[in-house]
């Protein structure tokens, strides 16, 4: 909870930085114009004080979420964030009017003669701004942290789904490989023992290099019971790229289950990868496509890439059964 309650990020900063040059402008010019004074002076002067008191809460709040919050009891986070904040303020205000003097920029006599009194004061309110803040950003936060949960716990469910008839499959053909050859059942084995490992690793995204060579494994397995009809072709690989784990498996596997039939004496597979539009195309030249409606695992996989890479899942020919993942940008922790 230290994380969800502390973490103020980078974009908080530059909000706060807007809104606070925004109201010291308005409200110092303000001030000036009811006193008869030069509002732009008003206006310059609230800059370098919001400016300033910004800075000031940017290093100090800082420090203390990072370096002192996590290390003490949370009772004594309330009186140090009360002090802090009140810190921010009071040194913020005597700062500003430090570089309204450097830059010449006009004071209004009475704020520069009890310039103690009137920094004490700003220090109370930057306290209680603060204290607004610091229940923004937990609220804030704690939405995150419940929405990250619950697409990881959606992400898990997808995955428990995915669907594992090939591996019964591959599993007789073993049975009846043993009788047949040992060597090829117990290679067969060990392909059986390097998918499921793959499965069940937690990370829900692989890098391109690791998800192919799960498929070429998958297309050895099927090839136990397809008699070596299953012929990959993969174009070279993108580098860097990272899929949503048994996505192009996936694929794959629904190309052999819809796309080969007895009276096909080899099924051709191609993968194909546009960086250009960081696309990943799986076709086929098996069976036509009687309908683009996906069922529960393309279901599940266009799912799983919207989750993780704000992407998509389309079908680009149905003469040629072509299946084209687009990935957009995938982030492990679905855009939490």
């Amino acid at each position: 909870m230290h994380d969800i309650a502390l973490n103020i990020k980078k974009q908080d900063w530059f909000y706060i930085l807007i809104i606070g040059l925004f109201f010291g402008m308005f409200l110092s010019s303000l001030g000036y114009m009811l006193l008869e004074y030069p509002w732009v002076d008003g206006a310059l002067f609230g800059a370098l004080l919001g400016f300033s008191i910004t800075l000031f809460s940017l290093i100090f709040i800082s420090h203390l979420n990072k370096n002192i919050l996590p290390k003490v009891a949370e009772i004594y986070w309330i009186p140090l964030s009360m002090f802090f904040s009140f810190l921010s303020g009071f040194l913020g205000t005597f700062a500003g009017v430090f570089m309204a003097k450097v830059l010449h920029v006009g004071l209004i006599p009475a704020f520069e003669g009890q310039i103690t009194a009137v920094s004490l004061s700003i220090g109370v309110l930057t306290y209680i701004v603060g204290a607004l803040l610091y229940r923004f950003v937990k609220m804030r936060n704690q939405k995150d942290h419940l929405d990250y949960e619950y697409v990881q716990s959606r992400l898990r469910s997808l995955e428990t789904q995915l669907n594992p008839h090939f591996l019964f499959n591959a599993l007789n053909s073993i049975a009846e490989l043993i009788h047949q050859d040992k060597d090829k059942a117990e290679e067969a084995i060990l392909k059986v023992s390097s998918f499921l490992r793959n499965s069940m690793n937690e990370k829900a995204l692989l890098s391109l290099e690791d998800e192919v060579r799960n498929v070429k494994d998958y297309v050895a397995l099927e090839n136990i019971r397809f008699s070596q009809k299953i012929q990959l072709h993969t174009a070279p690989l993108p580098h860097l790229w990272e899929v949503p784990k048994f996505s192009i498996q996936l694929l794959v596997e629904n190309a052999i289950k819809h796309g080969f039939t007895q009276n096909h004496e080899a099924l051709h597979i191609y993968l194909s990868f546009d960086e250009a539009q960081k696309s990943i195309s799986v076709r086929n030249d098996g069976e036509s496509l009687k309908s683009v409606k996906f069922g529960v695992g393309l279901s599940n996989l266009k799912q799983r890439l919207e989750l993780l890479c704000n992407g998509s899942l389309e079908v680009e020919e149905q003469k040629e059964p072509t299946f084209t993942i687009y990935l957009g940008s995938c982030y492990e922790h679905s855009r939490s």
